[in-house]
């Protein structure tokens, strides 16, 4: 399996030909009766191989991590609850905030520890899988690896400033590792150029300034609505910064459109998950029947906004809240025995039904829209270029 990604690098090397290049998509595009960029292609799995290094990877980090904690526990050792109690009998509070004091420093430290270690494992292993050997899964598993050890590393190090209990620093804390470990995905997008690297740090962007308005405001005052809503604008911003990749890339033939998914892949449960938790259908069987109807009419401008950028992230995301709502109302007027199957028929089969007219559907979302909305979108199924029919052998 090549990605476009690997036709550009062939067509720079003078493998391939620009020409030949653009005649193979153009022939994929027309087997296929679908534009190749409104399939977003991403590259996960090469080969097996791809798995079998991954779990090597895998049980590897997790091994690291695991020496980290032990030197940890070496460094601020603290006793079981068992040896504790053997030894005090009842203890005095004094002595119970000292050994919880003990047992936040000795987790800290280990959050600590195990993160600089995995981090430090994983950049040299990225040298090799990615930028040598350009293993898809590998490339994404230790990305993922080192931006989250940075992370842990530094809110370890900085979780140790708030042993008072000090909720205010505590996010202060999270919100400068957040930033670090942001800075630390630009570091790496400049050496290897993984597309979700730009994703990872637009989330550390992100989690730094809702950590620091969160610890302004007081994480004790907070009402969770404001946090919803912070992390809603939030998401807003993400997928305006995903549109912009987007559109430097229309034609979705570049690492560019790469970049973009992820950062869909991103926005999408930052959008989703604060819009329905408002209209709450997180609440359980709270939800009434105008929350259920205000849901299925959320998901329809998710799939109107789904058709016009040609992405099926929000789609996705924003499926188990419409699968809770359609399965309330059916149970509300009557099928309760069927409530489930029901709503997994009728998502089913329009899930389906919207996989299979995609295209025409998205040519009339489109052709409603301006012209110089439309001018930046992704081509509609009109302008699919033809290629020639192959000269018989």
């Amino acid at each position: 399996m090549y990605s476009e990604d690997d036709i550009n690098s062939a067509v720079a090397a003078g493998a391939l030909s620009a020409e030949a290049a653009s005649g193979f998509r153009s022939h994929m595009s027309k087997v296929r009766d679908m534009p190749r960029g409104s399939e977003e292609n991403f590259r996960l799995i090469n080969s097996f191989n791809d798995i079998f290094v991954s779990i090597g990877v895998i049980i590897l980090l997790v091994a690291v991590g695991a020496i980290g904690q032990a030197i940890a526990g070496m460094i601020a050792p603290v006793e079981s609850y068992f040896e504790f109690y053997e030894r005090v009998g009842t203890p005095s509070q004094a002595e119970s905030e000292a050994r919880n004091a003990a047992e936040w420093l000795n987790e800290v430290w280990s959050m600590a520890f195990a993160g600089l270690f995995v981090a430090a494992t994983a950049w040299p292993l990225t040298e090799f899988f990615t930028r040598k050997r350009r293993m898809a899964l590998p490339s994404i598993i230790l990305l993922l690896a080192f931006v989250g050890g940075v992370f842990f590393t530094v809110t370890g190090v900085g979780m140790t400033l708030a042993l008072d209990g000090n909720d205010t620093v505590g996010a202060v804390m999270i919100s400068l590792a957040a930033l670090v470990a942001a800075g630390a995905a630009y570091i790496h997008w400049r050496r290897f150029m993984v597309p979700i690297t730009v994703a990872a740090g637009a989330a550390g962007i992100a989690g730094t300034i809702v950590g620091l308005i969160i610890a302004a405001i007081g994480p004790e005052s907070i009402e969770a609505e404001v946090v919803l809503g912070l992390v809603f604008v939030a998401g807003l911003c993400v997928w305006a910064f995903a549109m912009r990749w987007d559109i430097s890339d229309r034609e979705r033939i570049t690492r560019r459109s790469d970049v973009a998914f992820w950062l869909h892949l991103l926005a999408a449960p930052m959008i989703a998950h604060p819009i329905f938790a408002l209209l709450g259908v997180t609440e359980g069987d709270n939800l009434g029947v105008g929350a259920a109807i205000g849901v299925l009419a959320v998901y329809v401008g998710f799939g109107l906004v789904a058709l016009a950028i040609d992405r099926r992230a929000l789609l996705v995301s924003a499926l188990v809240y419409v699968l809770f709502a359609l399965t309330f109302l059916f149970r509300e007027f009557g099928a309760v025995e069927l409530g489930f199957a029901l709503t997994a028929l009728v998502i089913g089969s329009a899930l389906l039904s919207l996989s299979a007219f995609w295209q025409p559907i998205r040519r009339t979302v489109v052709g409603a829209l301006p012209d110089t909305i439309r001018a930046k979108l992704p081509a509609t199924e009109d302008t699919i270029p033809q290629a020639a029919e192959p000269t018989p052998a």
